[in-house]
């Protein structure tokens, strides 16, 4: 039972991350190093989903953020926020989104890894609006 739990959990995180991701513009998803991952006009990646990425056992997604961010933010709730492995030295934050985060503040993270990378005339098209 904990098994099927896990997948719909999961399953309910990766459709609520798509839907956050792609309602921005120009977003497009495709899968990147076995994940489902999300790049502005098709170049430069903002945010990945992952499920227990070698072994784990996370739910969550990886985000692109602005200088200083991501140890703020590991620093005032790590038990939402951890560097993530191969992007986290850039900067990226890691958030579990098996741990109650609500889906209102996961869409102000993953608008803000948009800004992070998109150019200025496409960050300038972005109204924060809770889904």
């Amino acid at each position: 039972m904990a098994m099927q739990e896990d997948n719909q959990a999961s399953a309910e995180a990766i459709h609520r991350l798509r839907t956050i991701c792609m309602t921005l513009p120009e977003a497009t998803e495709r899968l990147s190093h076995g994940t489902p991952s999300f790049y502005v006009q098709g170049k430069r990646c903002f945010a990945m989903f992952v499920d227990d990425h070698h072994g784990d056992s996370n739910v969550g997604a990886w985000c692109a953020a602005l200088p200083g961010v991501q140890q703020s933010l590991i620093e005032e709730a790590p038990e939402w926020f951890f560097k993530p492995p191969y992007v986290g030295h850039r900067g990226w934050i890691g958030i579990r989104l098996d741990r109650n985060l609500s889906w209102e503040e996961l869409e102000e993270y993953v608008i803000d890894a948009f800004i992070a990378v998109a150019p200025p005339k496409l960050s300038a098209r972005i109204e924060r609006t809770q889904l």
